[in-house]
């Protein structure tokens, strides 16, 4: 059985949580500000709450999960998928991954261009891509170890300048939007979910670095039971007293945008540092003949490539789409780990097992197609589709050990 390493370069729990925080401020800071333009500020608390204690369940398990594996997303889905399976995963997981790095290379590229302009400087918005990419790469290529240190540095600044925006924001003149286009709440709470849901899907990653299942615990605790739901209120309130789309129009009304942009540039840096350092664990074991400091930079070239272009129209979508087929790998791999293994991962069962488990694919298609259905409305089961989908494929992969009464589902 695979147990903790003493020697294993482990971290306490806050430091993963700033490093999970860098990551999510990103992905915020592009959805807060739609949210609140349809929010009223007396549901916004709400809402964000509630999204807030269903991430904090979610993560504390998958967390726990990479704590006790001590191995990252990729090595944990061998299991219920089998070893060859478990490619198809990673190669899914590598997709998302790098789709967010692409569009917040091209968010970093775009927020410096329009800080520039303001003062009258213009460089082409790929070359800014391009020293973004740079910097992203050199806060991940150097390990664990450095992504820890530039969090450490970040994430405190990226605190006071969203402290510092939300005092503006309650504290300046700005007319009251005509009327609040009004959101359903189920679907408020699905945004605010939704948005980190992938992130919360592959936290093993960071599981398998923290000192044990206490400092788990205080990791998941302090990032989405307290800091995502603050961090999301604060990015939303501009928009929900303005009524504009976006925290950089929102500012704007107040006279804030130089403050807002440096923001904007900080949270792109941590982010993409995290998005960066998983997509380096995922790909890795896709092509394992290259050292991870090779594969760091060659992501870094594909994007300032892909970042460059004009991506945002129609990228999102397509992480959308991707937010639904990720977490039910969540739901499966928790599932396992309650029923099968417990006690440990054992590598010699991989051996045993069929190399690509048909009937593992099955239930986590079939919980993709319940999270997509219940996105197009046909039905409602939580009312959070992500949620929906975590939810049936964790039945579905638990059912399916009951029915076949054997102690794991690897022989099934």
């Amino acid at each position: 059985m695979r147990k903790t390493d003493p020697a294993l370069n482990t971290a306490p729990g806050y430091k993963i949580a700033m490093i999970l925080l860098g990551i999510a401020v990103t992905p915020v800071l592009l959805s807060s500000s739609s949210l609140g333009s349809q929010l009223a500020s007396s549901d916004l608390i709400t809402v964000v709450g509630l999204g807030g204690l269903i991430l904090t369940i979610l993560a504390a398990m998958t967390i726990c999960v990479g704590e006790k594996a001590r191995l990252p997303t990729y090595g944990i889905v061998k299991y219920p998928f089998g070893e060859r399976g478990a490619i198809a995963i990673n190669i899914l997981m590598a997709i998302s991954l790098f789709g967010w790095i692409a569009v917040t290379a091209n968010m970093f590229g775009h927020s410096v261009h329009d800080l520039l302009t303001g003062y009258g400087i213009s460089i082409p918005v790929p070359v800014l891509v391009a020293v973004g990419c740079m910097i992203f790469v050199a806060s991940t290529a150097f390990g664990f170890a450095i992504l820890g240190k530039v969090a450490q540095f970040a994430v405190p600044v990226i605190a006071l300048m969203a402290c510092y925006i939300l005092y503006v924001a309650k504290t300046g003149s700005a007319a009251a939007p005509a009327a609040v286009q009004g959101m359903n709440v189920g679907v408020a709470v699905s945004s605010v979910v939704g948005t980190i849901i992938v992130l919360v899907a592959t936290l093993p990653d960071f599981g398998a670095f923290v000192h044990n299942r206490k400092h788990a615990l205080i990791a998941a605790v302090l990032t989405f039971c307290v800091a995502y739901p603050l961090l999301y209120w604060m990015g939303a309130t501009p928009s929900s007293l303005t009524g504009q789309g976006s925290l950089l129009a929102a500012m704007a009304v107040f006279g804030a945008v130089l403050p807002t942009a440096l923001l904007l540039i900080f949270a792109t840096v941590t982010g993409n540092a995290g998005n960066m350092f998983q997509g380096t664990l995922v790909v890795s074991t896709l092509l394992t003949r290259f050292p991870k400091w090779q594969i760091t930079v060659a992501l870094g070239v594909l994007a300032v490539i892909v970042g460059s272009m004009d991506i945002m129209s129609w990228f999102i979508p397509f992480l959308l789409f991707l937010g639904i087929a990720a977490p039910p790998v969540a739901g499966i791999y928790i599932a396992d780990f309650l029923f099968c293994r417990r006690n440990g991962y054992d590598e010699a069962t991989l051996k045993r097992d069929p190399a690509v488990k048909l009937i593992t694919f099955a239930i986590w298609l079939l919980a993709c197609v319940v999270g997509f259905m219940t996105v197009k409305g046909l039905f409602t089961l939580t009312g959070i589709p992500s949620v929906d989908s975590i939810l049936v494929a964790f039945a579905g992969y638990a059912a399916l050990g009951r029915l076949t009464a054997r102690p794991a589902l690897a022989d099934a």
